[in-house]
């Protein structure tokens, strides 16, 4: 799926391209799947305006999972046959997922794990690199209490399930009966966000302290409600902070505050086998049976990607919208 022109969901236009060839350091995959994020909504919809975006004509698609067909020189943790998943191309020169074949490099992929389906694979990447991230970053560990916004989303989900698997106590905040429901489901205590202020919640829940940890990735305005719901030295991880945002409670609370961009690697060709390592780890979390996948219940065909935009964009979505190739 091509895009020549940027704009509307409609500008993703079917197209035949010669098969990607092999080089050093990469990997030929056939994609079985690839899953659509909000960054991948913003390329196709901004084009040159966003830093990162592709020139047309552009492949879209960041996240994949897919069978290893011709492995390239210099490779040797991968081999012909196996099932990969990776978020590794769809920005600047790396073409994207939205296609039969795709060339990735290497340290930008890992095993998918054994117990998920192609599917479910290729939901996680950009989502569960980012949610590892804020979290790593921020040292969350045993018994700390942790505050996660937007629990329902495709960070979120993976974020309560990773803090969870640290031993932490999970809060997330969501709205509509679905998504406090499957907040709770993956182990967190929902917190309605439209029926309680924060001053309420951080009460209810820490006793007035305020959270440990608090992963905001709504951004925005709700920037502001994180560093209220922290704790005094606390730390709040934003995947979502493109603005202009008064850090007085910042200083006065001692937060430290981390920016979440896990393009980065991809960007600027640095530390991408940092992704590798965190891939590979997350499959053997979900190998043991701490994390897993949540799609939303629509099915959508690599001809139909245009579609799968606007169920992201709705807002309605639950869990990761997912592309399948068959």
């Amino acid at each position: 799926m091509i895009v020549n022109n940027f704009g509307g969901p409609e500008v993703l236009e079917e197209a035949n391209v010669a098969k990607p060839e092999i080089k050093s350091g990469h990997v030929l995959v056939k994609i079985a799947a690839s899953s659509v994020n909000t960054v991948d909504t913003m390329i196709r919809q901004m084009g040159p305006d966003l830093p990162l975006s592709p020139p047309a004509p552009a492949i879209l698609g960041m996240d994949f999972a897919g069978t290893i067909e011709e492995v390239g020189e210099g490779v040797s943790a991968f081999n012909v046959g196996d099932e990969v998943y990776g978020c590794a191309g769809g920005l600047a020169d790396l073409p994207g997922t939205l296609a039969e074949y795709m060339v990735a490099d290497a340290d930008l992929i890992a095993l998918k794990p054994k117990n998920f389906s192609m599917q479910e694979a290729a939901a996680l990447p950009l989502v569960g690199i980012t949610a590892y991230e804020g979290l790593k970053r921020a040292n969350v560990g045993e018994g700390q209490n942790v505050l996660i916004h937007g629990g329902a989303g495709g960070v979120g989900h993976v974020a309560i399930q990773l803090a969870r698997h640290l031993g932490a106590n999970v809060f997330s905040t969501g709205s509509g009966e679905s998504k406090l429901a499957l907040i709770e489901s993956l182990g967190a205590t929902p917190i309605d966000y439209r029926s309680e202020t924060v001053d309420e919640y951080v009460n209810k829940h820490t006793n007035g302290r305020g959270f440990d940890m608090v992963y905001d990735t709504v951004g925005g305005t709700n920037m502001l409600n994180s560093f209220e719901a922290a704790a005094l030295n606390g730390h709040v991880s934003s995947t979502v902070s493109m603005l202009d945002i008064d850090l007085t409670t910042v200083h006065f609370k001692g937060l430290s505050l981390h920016v979440v961009f896990m393009l980065i690697p991809m960007l600027h060709n640095q530390g991408r086998a940092v992704h590798g390592a965190i891939l590979k780890e997350m499959a053997e979390i979900a190998e043991s049976g701490a994390l897993k996948a949540i799609l939303d219940d629509t099915n959508f065909s690599l001809s139909q990607v245009g579609q799968a935009h606007e169920r992201l964009a709705s807002g309605k979505a639950i869990g990761k919208v997912v592309v399948s190739n068959d």
